[in-house]
């Protein structure tokens, strides 16, 4: 089957003032090396990207250089603000509004689990901007870029999270904070469209560093059991220890291919939905069992924290759940493969 067709409207573009050229492949590839050393780390950047893209895909030629432009200048990062205490997977269950008043919007509400969220320059904001409970999705929802020094913005605390500790992640609570008209990203009713947009040039890149933390568990895993010994021989000598390391290897390679396709696709212009939400469930899982294996052949060794495999455990388990959980990722598949098929009966 082939999902979607060629655009030409989606090819990357050099918008912000970069280097010419740099794409989802590109980014893809620093993420996979980044991760192999640590996926809190990566997780800083990647998730600044996040924060990006909707203005990269929707943002006017103004607000790309004022907001684009600033993160080059200087060291700065933005932070992308769809998720809420009652509303993860379900974005149609966002509850921060903003109301339009004269030539500006006020926001209200509360956004959580915001990755960067106390160190951003900026947000992308997702609210409700049509009050009416029967409003489908496609058109209740209005994208704003939210500056974090505008009176009523205000980060919570810094979680402490099992894994991926480097990250900086928080609550955020708006209090009728006035965002000027120039801040609306496209229109008003067009803020689900941009934020779902966003997914199919932001999930390759966590596939990446899904695949990265996965290789890392792999390499732990192979150098400690050429080292550890066990009834005379190292602990790879036994088949049971080698085909692990062996199942390890075809999971990374696969998630690797994977990222690969869906990052390529997305640069070259075709539509990726499908493939994104493939390399993102695939690498994610592979992550989680990958360090899993790994802690099992470090032995009680690998349950200690003066080993490194169980940080890649604790690490890898949020990739099955932030950019939307493995489940929604089979959801939206599903859905793909469904509605194509039944265009071609």
């Amino acid at each position: 089957m082939v999902f979607g067709n060629f655009n030409t409207n989606h090819i990357v573009q050099d918008v912000s003032g970069g280097v010419g050229g740099m794409g989802v492949f590109e980014e893809c590839t620093v993420s996979e090396e980044f991760a192999f050393g640590c996926t809190g780390i990566t997780t800083v950047f990647t998730s600044s990207n996040l924060g990006q893209t909707p203005v990269i895909i929707a943002g006017t030629k103004e607000q790309q250089k004022k907001y684009l432009g600033r993160l080059i200048d200087e060291p700065l990062v933005a932070a992308y603000g769809v998720t809420e205490p009652g509303a993860g997977s379900d974005v149609a269950g966002i509850k921060t509004r903003a109301e339009k008043k004269g030539d500006e919007w006020i926001l209200n509400g509360q956004k959580m689990w915001i990755t960067n969220g106390g160190v951003a320059n900026w947000y992308f904001v997702l609210a409700r901007t049509n009050p009416d409970p029967k409003c489908p999705a496609s058109k209740a929802f209005t994208g704003f870029i939210v500056e974090r020094d505008w009176p009523g913005v205000t980060p919570g605390r810094k979680e402490q999270n099992m894994g991926q500790r480097a990250s900086d992640t928080r609550g955020i609570t708006f209090e009728d904070v006035r965002i000027p008209k120039e801040n609306v990203l496209i229109g008003e009713g067009a803020g689900f469209k941009i934020a779902m947009g966003a997914f199919d040039k932001t999930r390759p890149p966590v596939a990446a560093g899904a695949t990265g933390l996965a290789n890392r568990a792999l390499y732990e895993a192979t150098k400690y059991s050429l080292e550890r010994k066990t009834f005379g021989v190292p602990i790879a000598s036994h088949q049971a220890v080698a085909f692990m390391l062996a199942d390890m290897a075809m999971g990374v390679e696969t998630s690797r291919l994977s990222w690969q396709k869906a990052a390529w696709l997305v640069d070259h212009g075709f539509k990726n939905t499908v493939i994104a939400s493939v390399a993102k469930c695939h690498a994610s899982e592979v992550a989680n069992k990958s360090a899993s294996d790994a802690v099992q052949i470090f032995g009680g060794n690998g349950f200690n924290t003066e080993y490194p495999v169980e940080k890649l455990m604790r690490d890898a388990k949020i990739y099955q759940i932030y950019e939307g959980t493995s489940q929604i990722q089979r959801l939206i598949i599903s859905r793909e493969i469904l509605t194509a098929a039944k265009q071609q009966n």
